[in-house]
């Protein structure tokens, strides 16, 4: 396993958010490293109204810069121009004092090379504080650390519908093994939001408002509650 948040601390760093279990570990250990934290840079999908891949709506995303108390920049851009609209926000950061750009890939070279790229054109470093790390290992920390993650999206194909919207926990994860899926998910068979743990100042309010069958995926769509 690398080193890889060696001389980290003391740097300001962004995390590049999706709200997931994966990238809420990041900001879990590059904290516990001694980094401190700017801001959290989500990209959002104008069209679809809600974040990329995680599909979070922007009522939602402002719930979590308040729980985390971390200004959070949701970057509106199309699919095409996404590198430019990622590196014009690093640039912003950048001129703020920003030094690190954190990411929550774990061994997906092309995700890294692209993640890197994007700093490297800004003048920036990139941080991988989960790379090389075992991926069940990752998600035994997340659970034992005490972050309460839901289940966003998943591929039917792979893993049973009525997984949606609960609270991954120990037995999810055996079952989730059970079905041969990568237990992290990177390969899209789902993806996670976290909603409370150790580096929120308080919990993600929530409600899931309804599951949504796209394709071959399902969807849970988690919302802010109503206010009564």
């Amino acid at each position: 396993m690398e080193n890889t948040l060696a001389g980290v601390a003391g740097k300001k760093f962004i995390l590049s958010y999706s709200c997931g279990k994966d990238s809420t570990l990041c900001l879990h250990k590059m904290l516990e490293a001694g980094a401190e934290p700017m801001a959290l840079l989500v990209m959002f999908n104008p069209e679809a109204g809600r974040s990329y891949f995680h599909g979070v709506d922007p009522a939602l995303l402002e719930e979590y810069g308040k729980a985390l108390e971390l200004p959070l920049l949701a970057v509106p851009t199309g699919g095409e121009e996404y590198h430019l609209s990622m590196e014009a926000a690093l640039r912003r950061a950048k001129e703020q004092g920003v030094e690190l750009v954190c990411f929550g890939d774990i061994d997906i070279e092309n995700n890294r090379a692209w993640g890197e790229e994007r700093c490297r054109n800004v003048g920036l470093e990139a941080v991988y504080p989960l790379w090389h790390h075992d991926r069940q290992e990752n998600v035994r920390e997340v659970l034992e650390l005490g972050y309460r993650c839901l289940i966003k999206t998943l591929d039917r194909r792979v893993l049973p519908r009525q997984l949606l919207g609960r609270v991954m926990d120990r037995a999810m994860v055996e079952e989730m093994i059970a079905c041969g899926v990568d237990i992290c998910g990177e390969n899209g068979e789902f993806h996670t939001i976290a909603v409370d743990g150790p580096v929120f100042h308080r919990p993600i309010p929530y409600c899931v408002r309804q599951l949504l069958d796209l394709g071959d995926y399902s969807v849970a769509d988690i919302t802010v509650p109503e206010k009564e």
